[in-house]
């Protein structure tokens, strides 16, 4: 038993100590991707990339794993995963600190912020204003909060008559329908597309027709910095294969989907598939849109939406300049 014991500390140690470290197996270097939140087609591109064989071919072996409870974003600053998504916003606060965490974001899988909100069609919310004497469902994070009180005085709205609930929402166009909320934050690709097929009639607006400093990166690639600077032509490498697989999510969506599904060790979108090929025709042209290339972060635009935060007392430090790099994406 005490052999047993040892052995199992020991096992646990190593682990522990190594998870940062990309081991050489059959002559691939592993490296672990951690994914955001349950599969879907934000995805879409990594797991064409595994399907076709393109990180393979660049000699990677690629670990898709779920986020743990305590987020991605520390599973990659501790180097547990080389890359892990996340979203330039919720970003914020890793790097909102006199020590930011150990991350960079190195590409963008999305061009632009295609977040807003979702309402009844009836209820007549078609701008910001319109949110007043209404219920919102909301997450209660500082950065979505301040968002809708500057869309709302933008438009002469008033946000302290906008009636606030907790979201434990999952099926946003079904619990319009069911009047648990009149108004929710959704990302378009995914739930609205799902209220498009729901039959629920709805409303939308999104909050980069209300200010271009709203237009941020979400979500992103996010790197263990360590790992950036000691593997740099791996780095690449994997940019590489995955710029590949989000341009084949773009030339071939439905294939894409499919490769999507299969994938997804979950098991969570083998019931959705209508959604799932829905959703990935309409991101189809949103993951390279006006960029050069995919995966291209425009600085003046991650700058803006920093130093909207910081004016507005979001975060404590000006975080414009930092936080970001273009110089692992391949050219073209």
């Amino acid at each position: 038993m005490m052999k047993k014991m040892l052995a199992l500390m020991l096992a646990l140690l190593l682990f522990a100590a190594t998870p940062a470290v990309f081991a050489e197996q059959d002559n691939l270097t592993r490296v672990v991707f951690c994914l955001d939140w349950t599969p879907n087609t934000n995805h879409t591109g990594v797991y064409a990339a595994a399907a076709l064989g393109y990180y393979r071919e660049e000699g990677l072996d690629v670990q898709i794993v779920q986020p743990p409870e305590n987020g991605a974003v520390l599973m990659c600053a501790a180097g547990q995963a080389q890359f892990a998504v996340d979203a330039q916003d919720t970003m914020a606060a890793s790097l909102d600190l006199d020590e930011p965490l150990n991350i960079t974001a190195v590409a963008a899988i999305l061009q632009h912020n295609t977040s807003g909100i979702l309402s009844r069609a009836d209820d007549g919310i078609i701008s910001a204003k319109g949110l007043e004497n209404k219920i919102y469902a909301t997450w209660d994070s500082p950065i979505e909060l301040a968002m809708l009180r500057y869309c709302m005085e933008k438009e002469n709205g008033d946000f302290s008559k906008v009636k606030l609930i907790p979201n434990n929402i999952t099926d946003e166009p079904a619990a319009l329908d069911a009047h648990q909320t009149d108004a929710v934050w959704i990302f378009y690709g995914w739930s609205g597309i799902n209220a498009e097929l729901s039959g629920v009639a709805c409303n939308f607006w999104d909050f980069v027709s209300l200010s271009e400093k709203l237009d941020y990166y979400t979500p992103t690639i996010l790197a263990n910095n360590d790992f950036l600077r000691d593997n740099p032509e791996t780095a690449r490498a994997f940019l590489k294969a995955t710029a590949k697989g989000y341009r084949y999510a773009a030339e071939h969506p439905e294939e894409a989907a499919e490769m999507l599904i299969a994938g997804d060790t979950t098991g969570s979108l083998e019931d959705s598939r209508e959604l799932v090929y829905a959703s990935q025709r309409w991101l189809a042209d949103k993951y390279i849109a006006d960029a050069p290339v995919w995966g291209y972060i425009n600085p003046e635009r991650w700058n803006a939406f920093y130093t909207w935060l910081y004016e507005n007392g979001l975060s404590s430090h000006n975080l414009a300049g930092i936080g970001f790099s273009d110089d692992f994406l391949p050219e073209e």
